[in-house]
């Protein structure tokens, strides 16, 4: 029974209903933010939420059938137990805050789908590099900022007049929102201010942002690379094993054939005896004599 169940899971069209189930439940709990809908289809809305949550439950319950104690040991399975906790949660409460905590059932396709299993682990993996980036990031704004607020903080006071207006400033100016104007107004009063923008803008958007996606892009990489060598390891075993037993069917048939080839030289060496039918006959004239 558990093997049966092992296998229902891996399947790939019992995968396919439960993606289906995902996308279906998400799809229901979007169209619960239109008044219009759920005055006039909020009793299906629910049903259909509720047994998207009891597949779930279910699909839950049938891993830590087949795996027991390795269930707890597989993160996403506790990524999934956390998702099902939550949305039992969301439809106990009141609170309009769990209500919309059901749409993390939507998580969901992250162990599900295996693509985007591989993202997720590689932006896990990505995780010590990445801090790095953010530690270099911030030391450069802190610089930026110190340096803007004293250079122009009389100039724009709404813009650097304090550290965190300049550092809120110059976040701003990173990502790319709005910040021709802001140079421009700093450029009426300081025309060499332009300097201090372009290169705050090349370190921190053409330098240090990119390094952001090197190290996701590495990752990814090595997950990809990892994978690989898991599924040619396993190839490998599996090769060695058919050889193993291919050699083992080959062996069998030699000895086999070897104790065919003994038993005819037995056949051929042995002497020749009359026929049973001439031993009957001659018996018989012997007792009517």
């Amino acid at each position: 029974m558990r093997e049966r169940t092992r296998a229902l899971l891996a399947h790939r069209h019992f995968q396919r209903f439960v993606i289906g189930v995902i996308l279906i439940n998400a799809a229901t709990l979007g169209l619960e933010t239109f008044p219009a809908v759920v005055e006039e289809y909020g009793t299906l809305l629910t049903v259909v939420d509720h047994v998207a949550l009891y597949i779930f439950t279910a699909e839950l319950a049938a891993k830590l059938y087949v795996e027991r104690a390795a269930f707890v040991r597989d993160p996403w399975n506790l990524f999934d137990t956390l998702i099902v906790a939550i949305a039992f949660a969301s439809t106990n409460g009141g609170l309009s805050v769990l209500r919309a905590l059901r749409i993390l059932r939507v998580l969901r396709l992250l162990s599900v789908v295996p693509s985007l299993r591989r993202v997720v682990s590689a932006l896990l993996r990505a995780m010590p590099g990445m801090s790095s980036i953010v530690v270099l990031l911030s030391l450069v704004l802190y610089v930026a900022a110190v340096m803007a607020t004293k250079l122009y903080g009389q100039t724009a006071p709404h813009r650097f007049g304090s550290l965190p207006t300049s550092l809120f400033t110059l976040y701003q100016t990173m990502t790319g929102d709005d910040w021709g104007n802001i140079a421009r107004e700093v450029m009426s009063r300081h025309p060499t201010a332009w300097i201090f923008f372009t290169i705050f803008i090349l370190v921190c958007t053409f330098v240090v942002l990119n390094l952001f996606l090197a190290v996701v892009v590495s990752a990814m990489d090595e997950e990809n690379a990892e994978e690989r060598a898991a599924l040619e390891d396993t190839s490998a075993h599996i090769m060695e094993d058919t050889r193993a037993h291919t050699q083992q069917i080959l062996d069998e048939l030699a000895a086999l054939r070897k104790e065919v080839a003994e038993l005819r030289a037995l056949r051929e060496t042995a002497p020749q005896g009359p026929p049973a039918g001439m031993k009957k006959a001659r018996g018989k004239r012997s007792r009517s004599a």
